[in-house]
């Protein structure tokens, strides 16, 4: 059985190669309910089609790609068509470039709408994030559970993801570890995430 390991506090959360911080807190809880009203209201939310395992299956979640009309994204076989960015959006854009000093020019957003949508084990290392990309990773509505799993030792670190907080993942973050949002079916209310990234070769 691989070592697990639950952090159930803010801060640093990889032991070793990377760095996956996370920052409770970092919306008031009064802004975190009106961005996630808006964000479940006026998001033009879909379900992609996934290449996975050999087979197109449709994403347990719904999820949508803003970016300049240029920034198109493509994982796991799905092209991302990019939609503009609303004022909302900037302002929480520039909120996370301020708190990392970096900059970002596109922004998925997932919608968990129950504790049955989830998001498998998987690594953002696609060749357009970049060899060490930082992410930054939003959440707001319910509560849920983020598991990272080491590739080579299979140490498992899990933390919850609570409203209005900000977790950045950076350096090798995305070569050494894979993360997900696994099922938790006693869970009834959304989960609405936002992961800026600064893709490259695009600009």
């Amino acid at each position: 059985m691989p070592n697990q390991q639950s952090i159930p506090f803010g801060g640093e959360l990889l032991p070793t190669d990377g760095s996956a911080v996370l920052i409770p807190g970092f919306l008031s809880a009064e802004a975190s309910d009106a961005i996630l009203h808006e964000l479940l209201t006026t998001e033009p939310w879909e379900s992609q089609s996934l290449h996975m395992y050999g087979k197109m299956v449709s994403e347990p979640r719904l999820s949508t790609w803003h970016a300049l009309p240029h920034v198109t994204y493509t994982y796991s076989g799905a092209l991302r068509t990019p939609i503009p960015w609303t004022p909302t959006l900037l302002a929480l854009r520039e909120a996370c470039e301020q708190q990392t000093a970096h900059t970002f020019n596109g922004l998925l957003i997932n919608q968990y709408r129950n504790g049955n949508d989830h998001l498998g084990w998987h690594a953002d290392n696609e060749l357009s994030n970049g060899p060490e990309p930082l992410i930054a990773s939003l959440s707001f509505g319910a509560e849920r559970r983020f598991d990272l799993r080491h590739r080579e030792t299979n140490q498992i670190v899990s933390t919850q993801l609570p409203h209005g907080s900000l977790l950045v993942m950076s350096g090798l973050s995305q070569k050494c570890w894979l993360h997900r949002v696994a099922k938790e079916p006693i869970i009834t209310q959304p989960r609405v995430n936002l992961t800026f990234r600064h893709l490259v070769d695009v600009d």
